[in-house]
């Protein structure tokens, strides 16, 4: 819940940090944390310190770690991956007349941050006063380059009223390594030791380069640092290095209301088995390059990029400014974590904390890319791409396990499987067809045809021969296609026998390949027409298992006989129910960690009827905990289409706030970036209502009596429609591109280039109510003239 310390964020673009709380650093560190998918840096004070827990990471760059599983059989995974710290350079020590500025003594006068999501700009403005009684203002603005991926820059200024002699000593320095503190699963591996080791460095008078190798990836990395001072009374600069960790200093007569400024520049560049002097030749033209720019032009760079993001991404809320500020928070967060992430993947929680040890998992395919598909598709081809590389893993994955095609991994940095735990896991296999369904999305919605051909058609090709050996046809059952021993998205219920989510997604994969096939050509991957017809007829026999007992779509096929989980005796503190609650117990009863044939309902419309739908939320609502982040947004998307919109803005909220609220109580591991997503589908999916199948997009935009208009623009087939509804009318206007048919409720309306056209909202139907479980009543959000939230 909202800790009454961390006030409600409500600025339209300003993400705020006011006064200083150690207890909440880590949790402030993951919100404040800068990234461009490629480099990313927490949000940690530049004095340092452990609160908050530093962290400068480069996507992909990793450490091997052997996995010992006590019970270990074949075709277990055997060693892990582990997202490597690398080289911190935020670190800036300041000693004022012998005393070192930290806010931990002394007073802290006044204290905020601000991340700008306009600018993306990290600023901070601290006023300190020392045991001894000197006071000075301390101002800094950080940016982590959306222009320029290796790059980041630190702008540190420091004034007094009184004259002071001070001393500025600016490092570069490796995490020596800690054990970890924590028993939640969610927390990343912090190694126990360093996993760099010292393989050459560089200094001159104002920089310093420090190149490391990982002990057992073999991955080289160099990071490096320059400076560019104003001139200062006295002042004296001097660089230190020494394997993994260098400094610079400058001792300086601080003189009376006259500011002095440094700047401090970034870069880093790694490789496997990259040569370090390469990679030191690389750092030392980016650093020289970002010098060159200077300050000033890194962020006129920053402000460029982030315009054409807000141009492409924006939405508009009225009725709700915590919203609104969380809808923009999402969005930065998201872009910035995927912008330069190409030829790797997104990981969970980005570049933002050491949570899942930078894994990435089916999060990215089903939850992040669906946000990027509307308004930056060439991040989502990049995602799709790098999936694709990974195919000569997946089929070696494959045939570790006797299966044909490719298997693709649960959770993964370099495209190996890195679960050792096979229930939730490899188990999985439903990630496979997420990443099908995503190539498949992709190129409806671009028309890519080049990309079909060169991402597609292997992709598509691989899982489908998947799951054509994974299942099989039972003769006990008229032949019905089975797949069996398999876990859903619902990590309560594991290896259960056809899964109803898994199987109609299974389906769809077969259906896609067979098309892609058919249209491009199945040479280049073996395929003929014998292989196209086993899959025809597996898509075509698939099974999903309903009760006429209940009238229900189930979630699996023996779902229904399991006992209901005892959720009134649950304290409001046992969950998540995995922290506190064996997972034998878990496994065998009715209680669902993540809304799972209901997500299937929100990618398969088609395969339900609107009654099967109410009938089929209504059940699984009632048993769905929300003990995972992934929850909130798909329950809003179904909660709108069937009509309680009261329940939809809910989990809106719940969706949208999980990190500001910190309601899954790990935040200060790093950002759930699919949450985030998940407000942006509870918005455009839910409220507004868009959906797009067969090439055909459309719309059922309603809004909860809160909230007063929402607008924002949305990219399909290359044209850019400006959506803007209220609760009586909706305006469509076709901004960019050619003429566009769409579909508004129940009518089709056309538009030509430049031109609008306003259409009425039709209420629904019925004001369906649902419940949930014991104890698990989502959080509502009440009218702004009440109070929101």
């Amino acid at each position: 819940m909202l800790s009454e310390s961390v006030p409600k964020q409500t600025d339209p673009w300003v993400h705020r940090e006011a006064g200083w709380n150690s207890a909440l650093a880590a949790r402030t560190a993951s919100l404040l944390a800068l990234s461009n998918g490629y480099l990313g840096i927490r949000g940690t004070l530049e004095e340092g310190g452990s609160a908050g827990g530093p962290g400068t990471f480069l996507n992909g760059f990793h450490e091997s770690v052997l996995l010992r599983p006590a019970d270990s059989g074949h075709g277990d995974p055997r060693s892990d991956e582990v997202l490597a710290s690398v080289a911190d350079g935020t670190r800036i020590e300041l000693t004022v007349e012998g005393e070192l500025l930290d806010v931990e003594t002394g007073v802290v006068v006044a204290h905020t941050r601000d991340l700008d999501l306009r600018t993306g700009l990290l600023t901070r403005a601290l006023r300190w006063r020392s045991p001894a009684g000197h006071e000075i203002s301390l101002r800094t603005r950080r940016l982590v380059s959306l222009k320029h991926r290796e790059v980041a820059a630190i702008e540190y200024e420091v004034e007094s009223a009184q004259a002071l002699r001070v001393t500025m000593r600016s490092m570069l320095a490796v995490d020596p390594g800690a054990a970890a503190s924590t028993q939640d699963p969610r927390a990343g591996s912090r190694l126990a030791h360093s996993a760099l080791m010292p393989v050459g460095s560089f200094s001159d008078p104002n920089s310093a380069v420090l190149m490391h190798q990982t002990l057992e990836s073999r991955q080289t990395v160099a990071a490096g640092m320059t400076h560019r001072a104003d001139p200062g009374a006295g002042a004296e600069s001097a660089v230190d290095e020494a394997g993994s960790h260098a400094s610079w200093s400058r001792d300086f007569e601080l003189e009376a209301d006259r500011p002095q400024r440094v700047v401090k520049f970034l870069a880093y560049h790694w490789a496997s088995n990259g040569r370090p002097n390469d990679l030191l030749r690389e750092c030392l033209a980016s650093l020289g390059n970002a010098a060159s720019l200077g300050f000033d032009g890194l962020v006129a760079n920053q402000r460029e990029a982030l315009d054409a993001v807000w141009d492409h991404a924006d939405i508009e809320l009225d009725g709700d400014p915590e919203i609104q500020h969380a809808l923009r928070y999402a969005l930065f967060q998201i872009h910035q974590n995927a912008a330069f992430a190409d030829g790797h993947g997104i990981p969970a929680k980005g570049l933002t904390g050491r949570g899942y040890n930078g894994h990435t998992f089916w999060d990215t395919e089903i939850f992040l890319l669906p946000l990027l598909m509307h308004c930056a598709p060439a991040h989502v081809a990049a995602a799709l791409r790098w999936r694709a590389s990974t195919l000569p893993q997946a089929r070696a994955r494959a045939q570790q396990l006797g299966l044909q095609g490719g298997a693709f991994p649960w959770r993964t940095i370099s495209g190996t499987e890195c679960s050792a735990y096979l229930p939730a896991g490899t188990a999985a296999f439903h990630v496979n067809a997420d990443i099908a369904h995503a190539v498949s999305e992709y190129v409806a919605n671009t028309g890519d045809v080049e990309f079909e051909r060169e991402v597609g058609v292997p992709v598509l090709v691989e899982t489908a021969r998947l799951w054509a050996s994974l299942g099989y046809h039972d003769a006990e059952h008229e032949g019905r296609f089975s797949i069996d021993g398999v876990t859903g998205p619902d990590e309560y219920s594991v290896l259960v026998d056809n899964n109803t989510y898994t199987n109609l997604m299974a389906q769809a994969n077969l259906r896609a390949a067979i098309d892609v096939v058919k249209q491009h050509g199945g040479e280049s991957c073996g395929v003929d027409e014998k292989e196209l017809e086993s899959w025809r007829l597996a898509a075509d026999a698939m099974h999903v298992p309903f009760s006429d007992e209940l009238g229900v779509h189930l979630q699996d096929e023996d779902f229904a006989r399991h006992q209901r989980f005892d959720f009134a005796s649950t304290l409001p503190e046992q969950y998540p129910l995995f922290l506190h609650v064996p997972y034998f117990q878990l496994y065998r009863q009715q209680v669902i960690k993540q809304p799972d044939l209901v997500l299937a309902m929100v990618l398969h419309p088609g395969a339900f009827t609107h009654e099967q739908k109410q009938r089929n939320f209504a059940f699984y609502e009632s048993l769905t905990v929300r003990d995972s982040s992934l929850a909130a947004g798909t329950l809003s998307v179904v909660a709108a289409e069937l009509g309680d919109l009261q329940l939809a803005y809910d989990y809106l909220g719940e969706a949208a706030l999980l990190d500001h609220h910190d309601i899954a109580r790990n935040t200060s591991d790093g950002l759930h970036l699919a949450a985030l997503a998940g407000g942006w589908s509870a918005v455009i999916s839910g409220l507004a209502g868009a959906r797009q199948h067969g090439g055909h997009l459309s719309f059922t935009p309603r809004l909860p009596e809160p909230l007063e208009r929402i607008a924002f623009p949305y990219t399909f087939r290359g044209r850019t429609l400006r959506v803007e509804f209220t609760r009586h009318e909706a305006v469509y206007e076709l901004t960019h591109g050619d003429n566009l048919e769409f579909g508004h409720f129940d009518s089709m309306l056309g538009l030509s280039a430049g031109s609008k056209i306003a259409a009425p909202i039709i209420p629904p139907k019925s004001a369906v109510k649902f419940s949930q479980p014991v104890g698990r009543v989502p959080r509502r959000r009440r009218s702004l003239r009440r109070g929101v939230g």
